[in-house]
């Protein structure tokens, strides 16, 4: 495969989140701990906004212009035309060193996001999905850092990283109801290989994983084995999102904090955005039907 290439070095502090608005042909990504949302468009250009708290995942309403994010504590509605940010659900208020961090809509329409420790440390994350009428349920706790999730191409698996202990679990997976059961450990990183973070799935059901603190992404097939590694020029690679017409353009996030002053001198583009064009064909995001 040809080598990424940085189309926004925004030294973004923890870049996440990529997704390609089909309407807009536009990606949406964040910086969380900068509380920033960003647009990229390649015929329009670049766009932020800035707020007064962390944004950590967005995904867009169908048949409305807006968008619903992720913040610190809960879920909100924002409209990138008149800057409007309306919040819509909060929840961990009573756990003040949570935040929401990565999540991603089902095919039906349903937002599953994750909450995490701001230290790293303490298993006090969990999984939460929210449906379209708004009605929220945790769906599975015990870790430091979510990220993810992603589902198999029949939708019949859901994968969820438990990134400080370096594992991908999976669920099988009730699309109809949205219920998860039987939760194993799908992959286990080796420290070499770093965290899993961000991920997504390609048209032909491969797994795309950001390996935090690794330099690369990998391509997994169903069975776990590694099909494809795209390495990249800076070490905290965050997530992963497929977009352009076509779907054959991988966006890629990465992060700059915690890095020391030697190491951002080795790594200029880390916190970049960056593109790589191949042939294999991603998916269009889901919406939330709420």
């Amino acid at each position: 495969m040809k080598t990424p290439e940085c189309i926004w070095n925004a030294h973004a502090l923890l870049g996440e989140g990529p997704m390609w608005s089909v309407r807009e042909q536009a990606l949406y990504w964040v910086d969380i701990l900068g509380h920033r949302l960003h647009r990229y468009s390649p015929s329009e250009g670049r766009r932020t906004w800035q707020f007064d708290e962390e944004v950590t995942a967005v995904v867009e309403r169908t048949e409305v212009d807006e968008l619903i994010l992720t913040r610190r504590h809960g879920f909100a509605r924002f409209d990138p035309k008149t800057e409007t940010l309306t919040p819509l659900l909060q929840l961990e208020t009573d756990i003040p060193t949570n935040r929401f961090n990565d999540g991603k809509c089902d095919r039906l329409g349903r937002f599953w996001a994750g909450t995490m420790d701001f230290g790293c440390e303490q298993p006090t994350g969990s999984l939460y999905c929210l449906s379209p009428d708004l009605r929220c349920e945790r769906m599975d706790s015990g870790y430091a850092v979510t990220n993810g999730p992603a589902w198999s191409a029949d939708y019949s698996t859901m994968y969820h990283n438990d990134s400080v202990n370096g594992r991908v679990y999976a669920f099988d997976f009730d699309l109809k109801s949205g219920a998860i059961s039987n939760k194993r450990i799908f992959l286990q990183f080796s420290e070499e290989d770093g965290s899993p973070d961000g991920m997504t799935t390609d048209a032909d059901g491969g797994l795309w994983i950001a390996h935090w603190g690794a330099s690369k992404l990998t391509r997994h097939d169903p069975q776990g084995n590694v099909l494809h590694t795209i390495t990249l020029p800076c070490s905290q690679i965050t997530s992963c999102a497929f977009g352009g017409p076509d779907f054959r353009t991988l966006y890629i996030t990465s992060a700059a904090n915690g890095l020391s002053p030697g190491q951002l001198e080795r790594e200029p583009l880390a916190g970049g955005l960056f593109a790589l064009e191949i042939e294999i064909a991603g998916l269009p995001a889901n919406q939330f039907r709420g």
